[in-house]
This record gives structure tokens, sequence and C-alpha cells, in this order.
């Protein structure tokens, strides 16, 4: 099966479309603002082993495939070799027609390692031969590959207590401004299991007043390092309580028996606590929303947190969200905020809450790119349609990989044709001007400026 529908009009169906692409879009650099990169990766400019560790393994969206496929586990979280892994992926690949991932999967055959055949089971051994040869050389480190996508900024996702000096090496070796960005999780993760251990790496506090001054610490550590953005992954839907330092100080010392409403009063009160202190350093706070993580305790056990088995949770407590962000907003506190929703029943409000908040001028909260589940043709353009119905579609902020491996950086490309794509048409049903000067700007400022100015500048 050939890849020659991966051509340098691949998903661009006009004219005005493919002038869009290839005048403006195709050639703006990347502005990826949150990955799940090694940072440690970039500063030693990694070579990768073989495809089949760089390409399969560890990818939890291939995983999730290969689970609906029957495919034994072994070939996802296994024993199985990376060759044995690799091979088994490039059967299904074919298979994935209709999923994000066959077309992800081609152009980054196609782009990145010149292949001019859709991976399967017949020609894997080829595949895995060319791809290989090419790995072995300087021009297919991870910095050169990175370069070869044009990215210009990349944001990675780091615990509280990561050490993120090693990004400035990064950002000296690749020539890339590479940059931490603080996964706060951990930081609320009182309910789970990994709590004790990693509060003893952080000092052991007496109270809640010294377990906030440890935090804030690294919070500065972190803003020292370069840090501009924060993410909290906010699973299901999003549930807030006004909590006062009182109850909350209560609530820390008796940490370890807490019903699921203390549980929510003292996450409330410390995730309240943590956006002004990013408003205050001038970050960027995002918010994941609509995940629900636990479905499968089986997996969750063999294959751990992100292994590749979760679905999009219950729409957002809308109510909650907004009494979150006005009780920040009330006090100046309230940093510019970007929402990232799994359920795509919250589209509409999300893109909505974009002129909630806004004040001297600063847009405080930005409607996230498709996020996840939602990150195909389809789920991008119903993202860009909300954006321009219940928003405004010139100010987006465009894509990020949330990925990691460097191979998804494909993804950016991947959303500006369907972006162009989708003007494109517009113009052609009449219901835009064949103005190609303000569009193409346009596309410039969604596909690199935006996100660039609103986030980094």
């Amino acid at each position: 099966m050939k890849l020659d529908f991966i051509t340098k009009d691949f998903l661009l169906e006009t004219d005005f479309a493919r002038e869009l692409f290839h005048s403006y879009a195709r050639k703006a650099p990347v502005v990826d603002f949150h990955n799940h990169l090694s940072a440690a990766d970039i500063a030693g400019d990694k070579r990768h082993e073989n495809i089949g560790l760089f390409w399969v393994c560890a990818d939890g969206y291939k995983y999730r495939a290969m689970r609906m496929a029957g495919f034994d586990e072994r070939y996802m979280t296994g024993d199985a070799s990376p060759r044995e892994k690799f091979d088994k992926w490039c059967s299904l690949l074919p298979h994935t027609m209709g999923s994000p991932l066959f077309h992800w999967s081609c152009m980054e055959m196609k782009n990145v390692f010149n292949i001019s055949e859709v991976p399967d089971e017949t020609n894997c051994e080829m595949v895995w031969e060319a791809c290989n040869t090419l790995l072995a050389t300087p021009e297919y480190s991870t910095n050169s590959i990175l370069r070869g996508f044009r990215v210009e900024y990349a944001t990675t996702s780091d615990d509280l207590l990561d050490d993120v000096s090693v990004h400035s090496r990064a950002t000296e070796v690749s020539g890339i401004y590479v940059s931490p960005s603080l996964r706060g999780d951990s930081i609320l993760a009182f309910d789970k299991e990994s709590f004790d251990p990693w509060f003893r790496r952080l000092g052991e506090a007496k109270d809640l007043q010294e377990y906030l001054a440890k935090v804030k610490e690294r919070l500065n550590l972190f803003s020292a390092n370069g840090c501009r953005l924060s993410d909290h992954a906010l699973d299901n839907g999003f549930s807030y309580v006004k909590t006062s330092f009182d109850e909350a100080a209560a609530l820390f010392a008796c940490r370890k028996d807490l019903t699921a409403e203390g549980y929510l009063k003292l996450k409330s009160f410390l995730l309240k606590f943590l956006a002004g202190e990013y408003a205050e350093r001038g970050w960027v706070m995002q918010l994941h929303i609509g995940a629900e993580r636990w479905t499968s305790s089986r997996l969750r056990a063999v294959a751990g947190p992100a292994g590749g088995y979760a679905c999009p949770g219950s729409p957002c407590d809308i109510r909650s969200l907004c009494d979150f962000l006005d009780s920040l907003d009330v006090r100046g506190l309230l940093p510019k905020t970007i929402l990232y929703t799994l359920n795509p029943s919250d589209n509409a409000t999300f893109a909505t809450l974009t002129g909630s908040f806004s004040q001297s001028g600063v847009k405080k909260i930005q409607f996230g790119p498709a996020w996840w589940y939602n990150d195909h043709k389809y789920g991008i353009e119903e993202n860009l349609k909300n954006v321009s119905a219940y928003s405004l579609l010139p100010g987006c902020l465009g894509m990020t990989t949330d990925s990691r491996t460097i191979l998804s950086f494909s993804r950016h490309e991947y959303f500006r044709r369907i972006l162009c794509n989708y003007l494109g048409e517009l113009v052609r049903r009449g219901e835009l001007p064949q103005d190609i000067d303000f569009l193409g700007e346009m596309v410039l400022d969604i596909s690199y400026r935006n996100a660039k100015q609103w986030i980094y500048e």
C-alpha cells in the first residue's frame, strides 16, 4: 500500500487552502507549550537505538489501538522486544484508517523517514532496516529531528521535585528555547499512595503553613529556570468549594484519613493557593479537565497512570469552575489560563468563557487545542468551529503535541493543514472574503505568533 496520499497538498481541498498553507503556515516555526519530552534527552542530543523504541514503545495511543484489536498485553507493556512490538504495530497500522493514528503515522514515515509505503506486516522488515539506518546518523539525533520540525519553543512537563536546571543546557545545546512547566498534580495528591514518598522527598512539613512555604521555594526554583506555565490534570469533571485556611490546615493535619468531602476542600484550597502563586509569577495556568483515568484497575496496575486506557469523563461542573476563576479574579490573582476538555460537550462553554474574565486589555482565559482523544481531524475542526462561533478565532493558540515522542511534532503540520482547509472551505462557500493577505496573517497568528506572544513574551 503506497504512501502516495501524503502529498504536499494532503488534506487541502481548495486552491485557497493550498495557498494559505504553502505561503503562510508551512514554514512558520513551532511553539509547543505543552509536551512530555525529556529535557535531559535534548540536553544530551540523544541518539535513538531503534525505531521500535523510538516510535512504538511507551506510546499510549498505539497501545490503546492494539488493545482494541485484541493483541496480547505483552506487545504493549509486557516483555516483548522492541522489534516484536514494532512488528505488531505495523500489522495493525493499515487497520487504523479513520483514526488520527493512521494519518500521524503515515506523515511521520513519509516526511521524516522518506518511507514510500504504509508499514504493514509484509514490509515491516524493510521499514525497520530503513529507519534504523537513518537513526544511526547524526542527522537523526533528537535535536536534529526537532530542528527539522522547525521547533522554536518546547515546554516540558515537570514534577515539583524534578531537576529543572537541565533546561538551560538543553536550550544551549539545541538552539531551541526549552523551558520547564510545573505539573502540579503531586502537590494535591493526598489520596494517592505515591504522596507519602513524594512528601518525604520534599521534606516533611509539620503543618500546612510549612508545606506551603516548601512548595513556594520550589516554585521560585522553577521561575529561576525559565518556567512560564503550570499544568493540572483535573480528572473527570471539575469540582471546587470555598475553603478557609483554618479549615484546610485542620484537614492537612489529618490528611491520611480524609473523607471525599475533606479531600475536595483541601484540594480546592491548594489549587486556589497555587493559582495565586502562578499569577504573581506571571505564569500561565493550564487546566486539563474531563479525563476518566480510573477505568481498568488491572491495566492501571500493569501500565501505570498514563497507559492508554482512559476515556472521556463527565462534563465539567461549570458552576464550580466559574466560582474558582471568580474567587481569583476578585482578588486580582487570576493567572492567564488555558482550559482543555476531554468531553466535547464542554467545548461551547469553555470557548465562551474566554470572554468572561478579561481585564485591562488582557485576555485571561483561552480555550486550548483539541486535546487527547479529540486530537483528530473531526475534533480539531469542531474545536475551530467552537472557537469561531463562541470566541474569536484569530486569537486561537493553535496546537500543542501533549506527547512523549518528538515524532509527534508532525501534529503541528496536521493541525495547520486542517486549519487552512477549514478556512479555505469557508471561502469556497462564500462565508469569508477571498482576502489571502488577511487570512494568511491570521493563519500565521494561530499557527505561531499567538502562543509565542501570549505565553512567552
